[in-house]
């Protein structure tokens, strides 16, 4: 259980989850109020956002494991 809780309140997790509803609504519903551009824009923010939480999260670990 304790593994499920830490994904649920991962930063990372919700992004890429985001991500790909938005990415299944544009395939699924092709008039969605987006645009191919606006939407491509987005992931891009939302890869970046995914690394730079990652690198964050990396960095603050391992300066704990320095200590």
């Amino acid at each position: 259980m304790s593994k499920l809780k830490q994904l649920l309140s991962s930063r990372k997790f919700w992004a890429a989850l985001i991500g790909l509803v938005l990415i299944i609504i544009k395939a699924w519903q092709p008039e969605f109020p987006l645009a191919e551009e606006q939407l491509t824009g987005l992931v891009y923010v939302l890869v970046a956002y995914i690394l730079g939480t990652g690198i964050e999260d990396g960095l603050s670990h391992n300066s704990i494991l320095k200590g």
